[in-house]
């Protein structure tokens, strides 16, 4: 096993790993849907005929995930438990999973079974093409009007953040190699984006259709609001175009302040009167008005990143780590 303090350092990674398949399921509040997760993910990476674990990091569930993680750890060797002492989210649980992988190959999915398990030899078979990351694009969303319009505009704003075109097809279902964990071996902020970290190792990025499923037991933590939060977090986390938008908008009202100003300056001198009208006056100043306090906000965000960063808050912290022994 890799020790996760040699991976901060980026000391065990300068060896090679063995070939082999590393699964990596986040889990959250899943305790009914694990048992059947692990007897369709087993038999499918038999199948692959190289030698796999199955990595299940329990994100701080309220409910009894924990105790089936250790059930399943008991009945398979090949399942690993990590256990988080709290919700610290579900791209941390991964990352904390992921410092902990054994094989050259990693794969991660849902711990809600749709993205079925039975797709996931499709996204090796990619990855062997010679892509460093390949994402299960979805063939069909299945998810209600808005939250499928906050995932289009959360993927949009990870295509900027990432400078990648394959952004649009990004999903929690993918496989990478592992190795690249090399490249944010030392990463320690609390706002964790794998898609984003992985593009500081590769721009080597390819896809593959894949089936969607509805979810039949429980229901999806990953609200419309969640799913806004995170993109903020990825634009204000890896992107400085907010502060480039701002100095743009600061730029072009500026710009236009001049305009009015010229305008006003020209009529007094040919007519001898200035612009009258206090709404257009009073509209000038609140642009202006809103686009300082909209620099203000953005730069705020970012202010307050430097501030936790300077706190030196950790992305996790493992409580407990459990494996089969036979």
């Amino acid at each position: 096993m890799v020790d996760e303090t040699q991976i901060r350092n980026g000391d065990a990674l300068t060896t090679s790993l063995p070939s082999g398949l590393s699964i990596l399921v986040p889990v959250y509040n899943s305790s009914e849907i694990l048992p059947s997760l692990i007897e369709r993910i087993i038999p499918v990476a038999k199948s692959l005929n190289i030698p796999f674990e199955v990595i299940l990091v329990n994100d701080g569930s309220s409910d009894d995930s924990w105790s089936t993680i250790r059930r399943l750890t008991a009945m398979h060797a090949c399942i690993r438990g990590i256990s988080m002492m709290r919700n610290y989210g579900q791209h941390n649980a991964l990352l904390a999973g992921l410092r902990v992988a054994t094989y050259a190959t990693t794969v991660t999915l849902d711990d809600d079974l749709q993205q079925p398990p039975e797709e996931l030899p499709k996204l090796v078979e990619k990855l062997r093409e010679g892509f460093d990351v390949v994402y299960g694009s979805p063939e069909s969303g299945t998810h209600g009007f808005f939250r499928n319009l906050a995932s289009v505009a959360t993927k949009l704003t990870l295509q900027n953040a990432m400078g990648a075109e394959s952004a649009r097809y990004v999903s929690a279902f993918r496989a990478f190699k592992t190795d690249l964990r090399r490249a944010f071996s030392t990463f320690q902020s609390p706002f964790v984006s794998l898609d984003v970290l992985l593009t500081w190792g590769t721009v080597n990025f390819g896809f593959v259709r894949v089936k969607h499923d509805e979810r039949r037991i429980g229901r999806s933590t990953y609200t419309v609001w969640k799913l806004i939060r995170h993109a903020l977090n990825m634009i204000t986390g890896f992107s400085v175009l907010p502060l480039q938008v701002a100095s743009i908008i600061g730029f072009a009202l500026s710009f236009g302040g001049l305009a009015v100003l010229a305008y006003v300056l020209l009529r007094f001198m040919f007519y001898g009167s200035t612009v009258a009208g206090f709404p257009f006056l009073a509209s000038i100043i609140a642009i202006f008005s809103g686009a300082q306090l909209f620099a203000l906000g953005i730069l705020g965000e970012y202010m307050a990143r430097i501030h936790f960063r300077s706190l030196d808050r950790p992305a996790y912290t493992v409580a407990e780590t459990i494996e089969a022994v036979h």
